[in-house]
């Protein structure tokens, strides 16, 4: 693997520093390089490139707005063997504490820099696209796109007719939540929970990105299942975007999303957060 690393980023110099990290799905090693240090995620699966592809994009698209620091991508290098590595800058990062205020801040500003851009363009009298169209049928998208491969999944899995009679019936009541809520598509970070936020000396640092343009609510979901935000980070954050009318339940309802994606990849432990979400949704 190091041969190939030196070859592909062209340096003389490729020493591991000792720092190791990653996750569930992938691992990842610190090197010193000719052009200074480099993280390096390696994954031995077959949809690796794809999703270290995905990951970058995601990286990128984040970076372009300079709204908020994330590590910048380098390269993805396919190895003899099936195995993918995705290089990226390396940031001396510690857990997220006296930056959450700022965190928030910025994390609404990169939601807020499409809305922005869309504004500017119109100005100019040019055209965003087909973000109109795109916007009025979020709540479509999310349903079909979101929710119901998950449901797919979890009757192909364990054939839970409970689950399937309680989407049944939300999927009817889903319009009503999203009554008079005007949803700007809005460039999201998409994995925004505790273990992908940190900090240097300059400010907040997210990393491991799912990115895709959606409703900015859909962020705080994850944000708000397992901690790691202070009240400063939200207090900051709707400080910028303020909570519309039935916020609450429209992010049980992004949770729902959450939950169920857990309880396909983790296990039965999510079946009844999962069910509750919809009994009370449905009310």
């Amino acid at each position: 693997m190091e041969d190939a690393l030196r070859r592909e980023l062209g340096t003389a110099v490729l020493r591991p520093t000792g720092h190791l990290g990653g996750g569930c799905i992938s691992q990842g090693q610190s090197y010193d390089t000719d052009r200074g240090r480099v993280y390096v995620k390696s994954n031995s699966k077959a949809e690796a490139r794809r999703m270290f592809e995905g990951e970058m994009a995601s990286l990128e698209a984040i970076l372009k707005t300079q709204t908020i620091k994330v590590p910048k991508p380098i390269k993805i290098i396919d190895l003899p063997g099936g195995s993918t590595l995705f290089v990226m800058e390396h940031l001396e990062m510690r857990g997220l504490n006296r930056h959450s205020a700022k965190l928030g801040t910025q994390l609404a500003d990169l939601h807020l820099h499409n809305q922005q851009l869309g504004e500017k363009l119109k100005k100019e009298e040019s055209t965003v696209g087909t973000v109109n169209d795109w916007q009025n049928d979020w709540v479509t998208f999310f349903a079909k796109q979101r929710i119901q491969p998950q449901m797919d999944m979890i009757e192909k899995n364990s054939g839970d007719r409970e689950a399937r009679e309680l989407w049944a019936q939300l999927q009817l009541k889903i319009p009503s939540l999203f009554c008079d809520v005007e949803i700007v598509p809005a460039l999201l970070h998409g994995d925004l929970w505790g273990g992908n936020v940190a900090e240097d000396d300059s400010g907040p640092i997210i990393f491991d990105p799912a990115s895709f343009y959606g409703h900015s609510e859909y962020e705080l979901a994850i944000a708000g299942m397992f901690g790691g935000f202070s009240s400063s980070f939200y207090s900051a954050y709707h400080s910028k975007i303020p909570k519309a009318a039935g916020f609450e339940k429209r992010l049980k309802l992004y949770q729902l999303f959450h939950y169920m994606n857990h309880w396909n990849h983790f296990g039965t432990g999510y079946r009844g957060s999962s069910l509750n979400i919809m009994r009370n949704l449905i009310k």
